[in-house]
C-alpha cells in the first residue's frame, strides 16, 4: 500500500507536477481509479447485432465487448483462463466463439468456456464451468457502454448524474435516426493521460492553438467558433464530469430549426431536398451535421466532444493513446454522413487543422513538466457563470474558466484518497 499523501498533491486551485511524471502515482491511478469506477468501452453501434464484438480497454487491461445471441452485452477480459494468451486480436467483427490460438480453449461470446482439447489430460472432476472468461459489470446509457471491475459500485445512471442531460442532448446528432460510429483513428502522444483530460474543457487555448483552424474557415463559420465571445460557460456536473458550452445556440439541436441554413451547408441542404426529404427534416439533418455546441467530459476516459467521441487510454506515466471516433446518423442519408466525415477530417483527422496542434501542446506540457521538482500546475482561472446558465448549485465559470479541470482533480483526489 502506498504511503503517498495523495490529498496533499491536489489543492483547490492547483495540482502538483508529480501527477504528470511519477510512475508510482500512475500505477496507483490504474488501481484506485481505472479498476474502481465506470470506464467507457464502446458505443452500442459497435456491437449492433447478436454475436458481434469489439476489443477495447479498461485502464491497462484488454477487454472484449460482446453482444451474445440473446442480445445481452458483456465485457470480458481478453485473456484465456489457461495460459493467459489473448483470445481475440481483431478490432471488431462477428463471431460465435473465441478460440485461444495457443492451446485451443474455446469460449462462447458470453464468456463461457465451451471446449478444452484433449480434456482427458486433466484430473477427474475438471469442470469447464469453473473457467469462463472473467466478466466485468456492464451497463449502458443512451448508447454509451461502460464497464467496471467493482461489483458493488453505484449504478451507472447514478455515476453519470447530471451528465445524463448532456448525453441526451449530444445524441440528438442522430437527427431522429439514432447515432452510430462511422470509423475511428488512433494515435499516441508522449504525455500523461490527465493532460488530455484537462484539454476537453479548456477553451482558453482555443484562439491561440487553433489559429490555423480558424484561418481555414469562411468568415461566418469563424465567427461561430469565436468560442470566447459567445457567452458560454463551464460547469461541474459532479463525479469528475463537466461540460464546456462554447456555442449556446447549439445546445439543443432541435431548437430554432427555422433559422437560416448556413451557407457552408447550402449544397447539402439542396442535395437532401432533391432526395425528397421534407424541409423540416432537411433542417434537422443539416443542424445535426454541424454538431453540438459543447464538450462533455466524462471522468475518467471519454469525451463527447462537439461532433465525435474522444477516448483516452493510459499507457504509461508519459504515454497516452487517443482514439477519435467519428459518429453519424444510423440509417440517415449518406450525404449527411459524408458531410460529417469531411468535417471530422478537417479538424480531428491526422492531417486536420485541430488535433495535430493540440497534440503538440500536450507533448510540450509533458516535456516542460520535467523542469522543476516542487512546482505546481495552476488551475485557478475562473469567473462566475452567466446568470441562469448553469444548474442551480453547480460550480461554474465562464467558458475560459478551469472549472472542469478542478472538477476532475477533485474526483481524482477523492478516489486516490479513499
Amino acid at each position: 500500500m502506498s504511503t503517498t499523501d495523495f490529498a496533499a498533491l491536489v489543492k483547490d486551485d492547483r495540482v502538483h507536477t508529480a501527477l504528470y511524471k511519477d510512475p508510482a502515482i500512475f500505477d496507483e491511478e490504474m488501481e484506485r481509479i481505472f479498476n474502481n469506477t465506470w470506464v467507457w468501452v464502446a458505443h452500442a453501434s459497435d456491437v449492433p447485432t447478436k454475436n458481434t464484438f469489439k476489443t477495447s480497454w479498461v485502464g491497462r487491461q484488454p477487454v472484449i465487448v460482446t453482444r451474445d445471441k440473446e442480445g445481452k452485452l458483456h465485457v470480458l477480459l481478453n485473456r484465456c483462463r489457461h495460459r493467459a494468451a489473448s483470445v481475440c486480436e481483431k478490432k471488431k467483427g462477428k463471431a460465435s466463439v473465441f478460440v485461444c490460438p495457443y492451446h485451443g480453449w474455446s469460449y462462447d461470446v458470453d464468456g463461457k468456456l465451451r471446449k478444452v482439447p484433449h480434456a482427458k489430460g486433466y484430473e477427474e472432476g475438471f469442470d469447464t464451468a469453473d473457467f469462463p472468461l472473467i466478466s466485468l459489470r456492464t451497463e449502458e446509457y443512451n448508447g454509451l457502454i461502460f464497464a467496471t471491475f467493482k461489483r458493488d459500485i453505484e449504478p451507472l445512471a447514478d455515476f453519470l448524474g447530471a451528465a445524463k442531460k448532456w448525453i441526451d442532448l449530444f445524441m440528438k446528432q442522430g437527427a431522429g435516426f439514432g447515432v452510430k460510429t462511422l470509423g475511428e483513428h488512433k494515435f499516441r502522444f508522449p504525455g500523461n493521460w490527465k493532460i488530455q483530460l484537462e484539454n476537453t474543457t479548456d477553451a482558453y487555448h482555443f484562439p491561440i492553438v487553433r489559429k490555423t483552424f480558424l484561418d481555414s474557415l469562411d468568415a461566418a463559420t469563424e465567427n461561430i467558433f469565436d468560442v470566447l465571445g459567445q457567452g458560454g460557460w463551464v460547469e461541474d456536473l459532479g463525479n469528475g464530469h463537466s461540460v464546456m458550452v462554447m456555442i449556446p445556440d447549439l445546445i439543443d439541436l432541435e431548437d430554432n430549426l427555422d433559422a437560416p441554413i448556413p451557407d457552408r451547408f447550402a449544397d447539402l441542404a439542396k442535395e437532401l431536398a432533391d432526395e425528397g426529404y421534407p424541409d423540416v427534416q432537411v433542417r434537422r439533418i443539416v443542424r445535426a451535421v454541424g454538431g453540438s455546441g459543447f464538450n462533455l467530459n466524462l471522468f475518467p476516459n471519454v469525451a463527447c466532444s462537439m461532433a465525435f467521441f474522444r477516448v483516452l487510454r493510459p499507457v504509461s506515466v508519459d504515454e497516452t493513446e487517443i482514439t477519435h471516433v467519428a459518429i453519424g446518423m444510423d440509417g440517415g442519408p449518406a450525404a449527411g454522413n459524408r458531410a460529417r466525415l469531411r468535417l471530422h477530417e478537417h479538424f480531428q483527422g491526422p492531417m486536420g487543422f485541430g488535433t495535430p496542434d493540440d497534440a503538440e501542446g500536450w507533448e510540450r506540457v509533458q516535456r516542460g513538466a520535467r523542469a522543476g521538482d516542487d512546482l505546481w500546475i495552476m488551475l485557478n482561472r475562473g469567473v462566475d457563470a452567466p446568470q441562469g446558465a448553469a444548474e442551480p448549485g453547480h460550480d461554474a465559470g465562464d467558458v475560459s474558466a478551469e472549472t472542469g479541470m478542478r472538477a476532475a482533480y477533485q474526483m481524482w483526489k477523492r478516489m486516490m484518497s479513499a
